[in-house]
């Protein structure tokens, strides 16, 4: 049976690092906050650079409808926590891992904890788990941690980096003050400015915030992990200038097209509180569709 041994396993890495830098990521701590679409592949795509360190979090089990689109979902792990699985998954890539897990999730009294020690926290959490993630990345830029976040939009991703001293998480998307479902068209909208992904989306009532329901494609959770965890090597490298708030970047490959954007005063600029009326607008009009189709076959 063949022993692990890092050098060798990593090995394929030098060149686009070197032997010194795969070293460094090998003493390098990063939290991932949720394991399912893109923390999943974040953590598989950082494992697989050679980090030796993670902290990582969730409280769900895997479920059928993860099949679409989540690493460590399969027929043989239906039911099984994901922490669990996604931990057993970097051990196998890396017995040597030093892995943290936090099975129960992250919340306001173990956020100290989840953070403790960590280089770059990768977010991942819910859409939806708005509350947690500003706590979150007001930690984490309390604590002086740099974060990312990559979302999957449509076939392709939207990302944004807060650095510490920097536009803060909340300083950009302006969240207080607004219902749930309208913090979370502003928080796609921060995420994604441009929304490239409207263009192609064929069903509509395929996406509805107060059902916490929202399509998605593998193709959106891969890219996604290939642009934050190449950022990701540049932070804890300290390699070169980063893309952060106020400016983002946006690469879908259904479009072929590639955005960069600048968003000074965040959501509170005007182009994005148009942009936010616009969205509204759109769902409101499908939540009308889907009210009035249902009546009349009812």
């Amino acid at each position: 049976m063949t022993e692990f041994d890092y050098t060798t396993a990593f090995s394929r890495n030098i060149g686009w690092v070197t032997y010194k830098e795969q070293q460094a990521l090998r003493n390098k701590r990063v939290a991932v906050g949720g394991l399912g679409g893109v923390g999943g592949s974040h953590l598989v795509t950082l494992a697989r650079m050679g980090v030796g360190a993670f902290t990582i979090s969730d409280l769900d089990d895997f479920e059928l409808a993860n099949m679409n689109r989540q690493h460590g979902a399969g027929m043989s792990t239906l039911g099984r926590p994901k922490a669990e699985t996604m931990h057993t998954v970097i051990r196998d890539i890396n017995p040597d891992t030093d892995i943290r897990v936090f099975e129960k999730g992250i919340s306001s009294d173990n956020l100290d904890a989840f953070l403790d020690g960590c280089d770059l926290y990768m977010d991942s959490l819910d859409i939806f788990a708005l509350k947690i993630r500003r706590q979150v990345f007001q930690a984490c830029y309390d604590r002086g941690i740099p974060t990312i976040t990559a979302a999957p939009m449509g076939m392709g991703t939207a990302f944004l980096i807060f650095l510490p001293g920097k536009m803060s998480f909340e300083q950009y998307f302006c969240l207080d003050g607004y219902d749930f479902e309208d913090q979370i068209i502003k928080f796609v909208i921060g995420v994604s400015p441009t929304v490239q992904q409207r263009h192609y989306l064929v069903d509509r009532s395929s996406v509805n915030f107060l059902k916490k329901k929202v399509p998605s494609t593998a193709m959106g959770i891969e890219i996604a992990a290939g642009v934050a965890c190449s950022n990701a090597v540049k932070l804890l490298l300290e390699r070169g200038p980063i893309i952060h708030a106020p400016w983002g970047l946006h690469f879908d490959a259904y479009r072929n097209r590639m955005i960069k954007t600048w968003r000074p005063f965040g959501n509170n600029g005007p182009s994005q509180r148009l942009m936010f009326w616009y969205v509204k607008r759109l769902l409101a009009q499908e939540e009308r569709k889907t009210e009035a189709g249902g009546s009349s076959t009812g």
